[in-house]
């Protein structure tokens, strides 16, 4: 990670963080370096979730890119995965999302892929933060400045809400089997799905039910959404419903809920589309790409199943990469990124619904049945505010606790602590097979944190 790219992009406090200078730049460099490598105009896709900041930051980063001489196309309100597939199917240099995600509506963020949908590499991410502190001699520019275009060389920005409809078309044709009569709850979040949703699941048949598709710029994620799914369970419960599907701020995520209004996360979605594709002979290397997250009670499942699995560090683009190098084609994390090899590049919370209600509906059976043979581990995690997020994890002292906490565990849990890819946090995270055993220890380490002036 660099100074402003983490695991998911430039994230951090609209206009404090990140600012809209920052965001000007950033288009700036994308429009300059593009066009220098393709020997023309480049071809810059952008889109937005529905924060307030997020028309600021559009009209900022599209402003550069025409400085520089690129034209940027512009999806409006849309989701994370379709500026991906956009950026892939349409041979645009590269993509720009620009979200938060899962966060609150004061923050904001630049995701970046390049022309093959896929999130962009640390080379080119170095450039662009030695950009931004100005270093142009480390880029090889001389002056004060990259070039900007003059006369008929200025960019453009071209309204390209038609790839947006185009990425619909996409999802709806995924569907092998009709969801007619199921009544479906849909939870947006208030976000990016909030008119994608419900659009396909419809065309697909289904009777919608949707919450969180209201969104007013600063209600984004507010107690509605996968990162709230008590919302939905609610939801699903009053309205009688079959199934329900909780998306984050820019769709990149999905959350179930089964019929009785229990929650059915990432790890039992992975273990349901992993027993499947193994029924079907379609399991590449009979092996599911996880991360250091997911619950032991999804290995657990997956060890009685017969089915491998690998572990990578937090964050889909890890998973991805794993999935690229090894030949993989299915991965995903807890928090509902879920990643189906063939058909995206990258988590789609729309994707994974669409095919985990093909499931339920072409087994003629319930999720409920689906989910149970993963049994999830108590499991908890603590949130530590920090101003260094390595102090923490390199101190002696936390490092010697961590370790006795496992050693007592052994192979009835464990505790992780974790540096956050996208806020300044720790995360102390903790599975056993008592809960009060999860409370218990973290809040140990957390003491220890605390005590030591970690935090600070």
């Amino acid at each position: 990670m660099g100074r402003y790219f983490g695991t998911d992009g430039f994230r951090g406090e609209a206009n404090d963080i990140l600012t809209a200078d920052k965001a000007y730049k950033i288009g700036r460099f994308l429009g300059w370096y593009y066009t220098k490598q393709s020997g023309r105009p480049a071809r810059i896709v952008i889109g937005k979730d529905t924060r307030r900041s997020s028309y600021m930051f559009e009209y900022a980063i599209s402003a550069g890119v025409a400085a520089s001489g690129a034209d940027a196309y512009l999806l409006h309100v849309t989701t994370t995965p379709s500026v991906s597939y956009v950026t892939r199917l349409e041979d645009f240099d590269c993509g720009v999302m620009i979200s938060a995600s899962h966060n609150p509506c004061y923050d904001n963020g630049i995701k970046l892929v390049d022309g093959s949908g896929v999130k962009m590499d640390d080379d080119t991410i170095d450039k662009i933060e030695k950009y931004l502190d100005g270093d142009l001699a480390a880029l090889g520019v001389e002056g004060g400045d990259i070039p900007l275009a003059r006369r008929e060389k200025i960019g453009r920005s071209i309204d390209y809400a038609a790839g947006r409809n185009r990425y619909i078309g996409y999802l709806i044709s995924l569907a092998a089997v009709s969801f007619k009569d199921y009544k479906v709850g849909l939870d947006c979040a208030n976000g990016s799905a909030w008119m994608i949703a419900r659009s396909v699941f419809e065309a697909l048949g289904a009777r919608t039910y949707v919450i969180g598709a209201e969104p007013n710029g600063d209600n984004i994620n507010l107690n509605v959404g996968s990162t709230h799914i008590e919302a939905l369970k609610r939801f699903v419960r009053e309205k009688g419903l079959d199934i329900g599907f909780a998306y984050d701020g820019d769709a990149d995520r999905c959350i179930a809920v089964d019929e009785c209004g229990n929650e059915v996360n990432g790890d039992h979605i992975m273990y349901i589309f992993a027993r499947d594709l193994k029924d079907e002979g379609r399991l590449a290397n009979n092996t599911v790409v996880t991360t250091i997250m997911s619950n032991m009670g999804l290995y657990r499942a997956l060890r009685e199943a017969g089915i491998d699995y690998v572990q990578t560090t937090v964050g889909d683009k890890y998973v991805y990469e794993n999935m690229q190098q090894f030949g993989h084609v299915l991965g995903g994390e807890q928090s509902g990124h879920i990643i189906l090899g063939k058909y995206a590049t990258t988590g789609d919370g729309i994707l994974t619904s669409i095919k985990l209600m093909e499931t339920v509906v072409s087994k003629k059976t319930r999720l409920s049945k689906l989910a149970a043979p993963v049994t999830i581990f108590p499991q908890i995690t603590k949130n530590i505010r920090v101003l260094d997020k390595k102090k923490p994890a390199g101190d002696p002292d936390v490092i010697a606790l961590l370790g006795e906490i496992n050693k007592k565990l052994g192979e009835g849990g464990r505790i992780l602590l974790r540096q956050s890819g996208t806020e300044p946090v720790v995360r102390i995270m903790v599975e056993a097979e008592e809960a009060g055993l999860c409370e218990l220890y973290a809040g140990r380490v957390a003491d220890l944190i605390y005590a030591k002036g970690l935090d600070r």
